[in-house]
């Protein structure tokens, strides 16, 4: 039981790295990453059609991330695991809470080459958090499920299909109004590739932090 809580703190560590990462792209605005394209994308367009004071983009993003859950309840359960639900309920608040934090600290310095760095920046902070959460094995937050799901089961690569996956994803939110910018470009082709990288550094590192406690 110890080692499942150790997992699910490394996941929630790793959660809110990655989603550091996604807050640098929004601020950014040269474009976010795939996933939250399209969930800007649905966002705006809420608030067109319908102005609902309660929507942000971060309950939006639970919404969304529900839905994924909901599919993947119906066709393979056993990628849903604890971590997963944590990943749905606080991924959003997450996000909303460092945009709250680093929108006024980051504003005064928002000219395009420090916007271009804290993009690139984003990229690499989310990728590195993002191989944090799928190696804890606790669970995978819903977006990322998407790309992992496919990769195994049809036991292609997971870097190829997750360049496929942020693809769509982008391209489905840039057709709703989301931002689509060379941020989006970057993060499609980079964070994929990078995540590749990370991902067994993080798997021997979370290994050996569970081993240590487990002594």
């Amino acid at each position: 039981m110890k080692i499942f809580f150790l997992r699910l703190v490394i996941l929630f560590i790793g959660l809110t790295i990655a989603h550091l990462g996604v807050s640098f792209f929004l601020l950014a605005d040269l474009g976010s990453d795939p996933f939250n394209v399209m969930i800007q994308g649905l966002f705006r367009t809420e608030q067109q059609l319908f102005s609902f004071e309660f929507a942000t983009h971060g309950r939006i993003h639970m919404l969304i991330s529900f839905l994924i859950i909901v599919v993947l309840l119906f066709t393979d359960k056993s990628y849903i695991k604890t971590g997963t639900l944590i990943c749905m309920f606080c991924g959003g608040p997450i996000i909303d809470f460092f945009n709250y934090i680093l929108g006024p600290i980051v504003e005064p310095f928002m000219n395009l080459p420090f916007r271009v760095f804290i993009n690139i920046v984003g990229c690499a902070i989310l990728a590195y958090g993002m191989t944090i959460v799928i190696k804890s094995k606790a669970g995978t937050g819903p977006n990322d499920l998407v790309a992992l799901v496919i990769s195994e089961k049809s036991k292609k690569s997971f870097a190829p299909v997750r360049i496929c996956v942020d693809i769509i994803f982008a391209a489905i939110g840039f057709a709703l109004g989301g931002t689509l910018g060379i941020g989006t470009v970057i993060c499609a082709f980079i964070v994929g590739p990078v995540a590749g990288i990370f991902l067994p550094y993080n798997e021997k590192l979370i290994n050996r932090i569970i081993r240590n406690f487990d002594k």
